[in-house]
């Protein structure tokens, strides 16, 4: 059950029983599908010699008819028009049209009296509606994802399309897997309840025939919940490899975009970082910023051994070998250049920002009490000339998520000095994050200061000491992780659907972000399925958030809700 091999499955039998020349169609949605899991060799080895968009290709008139046209769309209406249209005057050979998800019978008969020459071979629905970023970790790429912080009567049509699309990547997925869930939801949140519910109906009425697959001893679990429980992972920096890179610079689809930093040759302007391509990556995505930069070193030393030998060719058999190693040889220079680039940006980056001095600062906030320590770190910061606008915007939210009943006359003194100070500060922001994200409207125990057995392992946590002050905190996912391999997630914190309860443990178990994952809970969904507790979590959201992804998110929710006549 790893969501990167599902969706590779289904792209391969898409692609190897259609013999010739193709051309692959895809959508803005399924062209991010395909490539976390498919390279463009690959793609050329299947003999797709053109991959075009569908509203793209519409403009043009030029026939084809020697290639044959493999189409993988969402079956949207708007997927549905085009296609009509390019049926009426076909283009191409032949016509192989697969959707990502359950067609409607009216759409399949809009197709059917669109195809009057015949040129349509199969329709078929294969079930990858889902960004499959890594082997536990997926996400849908949600429009106006913002929307999720807003009450439904604000803007009811944006909030039923968000629901739609989370609804039909969950039904994908477990459509992918063959599995049909027992569905929870976090109590609180009303857009985690409204998906549940709407996922429910649609696995249990409308469409329990497609889901009703051979009955395993125990159902998967579908917990959903909401990115609001957990504000301060967003918010935080980063110092393991995969988190870093996104959170400094960016990845969007398992690429990073380098334009955004500097100026780089042509052919490392974008490079590509997936733990099913790059080995390298995949043993070090996870590791701590200090260890890459050894590691790396390391890399570079064996590609000089390599480099070496290859300049010491002197007979016609040590020229064949070159020739033969060459393609390796190319590929281990590529990653070497990136990875050492990629540390390199980002090396520059904390020592510019000063993001190590800042980071613990955030780390204590996160994870340890002591708010006269804490307001004085912070006060400190704020002050200092060389901390960016947006570092000290996330101390104060911080420091506000922690403390906002505890010292009400210190936080309007950091409010203050947060607006005299920075000329992005945006007014109003950080009680917009109390509002939709403080104390009263959590479920979970954030800080670890509700709960007895939480109060307990900070404190053992405190006395051991922590190995790294950069990565003390845990995201709260991971103590929901933890109740549920023990069996204590509370029914009145994370209710069930309907009538459809656990019988015993899940051996499987779909987490589900309203609001977005982050890198540091897919790294602690990863190291938690790495330590064989019998059961297997799987993690998925509606976009990938890094703190300027979650900021951009709260400031465009602030202002709808400004523009907004309703009471938020």
């Amino acid at each position: 059950m790893v969501v990167t091999s599902s969706a590779r499955d289904y792209i391969n039998r898409i692609l190897q029983d259609i013999s010739g020349m193709k051309v692959l169609i895809l959508d803005s949605q399924t062209v991010g599908i395909v490539s976390v899991v498919y390279s463009q060799s690959e793609l050329l080895q299947k003999e797709v010699f053109l991959v075009e968009l569908v509203d793209s290709i519409s403009k043009s008139n030029e026939s084809m008819s020697h290639l044959k046209a493999v189409y993988f769309l969402r079956p949207t209406s708007e997927n549905i028009q085009l296609l009509r249209h390019q049926l009426a005057s076909p283009r191409f050979g032949e016509y192989h049209l697969f959707f990502s998800n359950i067609l409607k019978d009216t759409q399949i008969h809009l197709l059917a009296d669109s195809d009057e020459q015949e040129v349509v071979q199969q329709v078929q629905e294969f079930y990858a509606d889902f960004v499959a970023i890594d082997p536990y970790h997926f996400t849908l790429h949600v429009p106006s994802h913002y929307i999720y912080m807003l009450p439904a009567m604000v803007d009811p049509s944006t909030v039923q399309r968000f629901s739609d699309r989370v609804v039909d990547g969950l039904a994908a997925l477990f459509l992918a897997l063959k599995r049909r869930p027992v569905i929870r939801y976090q109590r609180t949140s009303d857009i985690a309840k409204r998906i549940a519910q709407e996922a429910a109906k649609l696995m249990y009425q409308e469409e329990s025939g497609l889901f009703d697959f051979r009955r395993m001893e125990v159902s998967p679990l579908l917990l959903v919940i909401d990115r609001r429980d957990d504000p301060v992972t967003p918010l935080l920096n980063q110092w393991t490899y995969q988190a870093m890179v996104h959170e400094l610079i960016g990845i969007q689809d398992n690429k990073v975009d380098l334009k955004s930093i500097g100026k780089f040759p042509k052919d490392q302007e974008e490079v590509v970082l997936s733990s099913e391509q790059d080995s390298f990556f995949k043993a070090n995505m996870y590791e701590n910023f200090g260890d890459i930069g050894m590691n790396i070193k390391r890399m570079v030393d064996e590609f000089q051994q390599v480099s070496k030998s290859n300049q010491n060719i002197q007979t016609i058999e040590d020229m064949a070998k070159f020739v033969d190693n060459y393609p390796e040889y190319r590929k281990m220079h590529g990653n070497v250049t990136k990875h050492v680039t990629l540390v390199t940006e980002m090396s520059k980056i904390v020592e510019e920002r000063k993001l190590m001095s800042v980071s613990q600062t955030e780390q204590e906030l996160a994870c340890n009490g002591g708010q006269g320590a804490a307001f004085e770190a912070v006060t400190n910061l704020l002050n200092n000339e060389s901390i960016s606008d947006v570092d000290r915007l996330r101390l104060v939210m911080l420091y506000a998520l922690r403390y906002e009943k505890d010292s009400p006359v210190q936080l309007m003194q950091l409010f203050n000095k947060l607006a005299s100070r920075s000329a992005k500060y945006k007014p109003g922001l950080v009680q917009f994050l109390l509002k939709q994200a403080g104390v009263d409207k959590r479920t979970g125990d954030l800080f670890g200061n509700r709960d007895l057995m939480n109060i307990a392992r900070n404190m053992a946590r405190g006395l051991k000491g922590v190995e790294n002050v950069y990565t003390q905190h845990q995201p709260l996912l991971f103590q929901i992780m933890e109740s549920i391999v023990k069996g204590r997630l509370r029914d009145v914190d994370y209710p069930f659907i309907g009538n459809h309860f656990q019988q015993g443990r899940p051996q499987d178990v779909i987490i589900f972000i309203v609001g977005g994952t982050t890198y540091e809970e897919s790294r602690s969904v990863a190291l938690q399925n790495a330590s064989n507790t019998g059961i297997r979590f799987i993690l998925g959201g509606s976009s990938v958030l890094n703190s300027k992804r979650f900021l951009r998110d709260l400031e465009e929710a602030q202002r709808v809700a400004r523009s907004s006549t309703t009471v938020i």
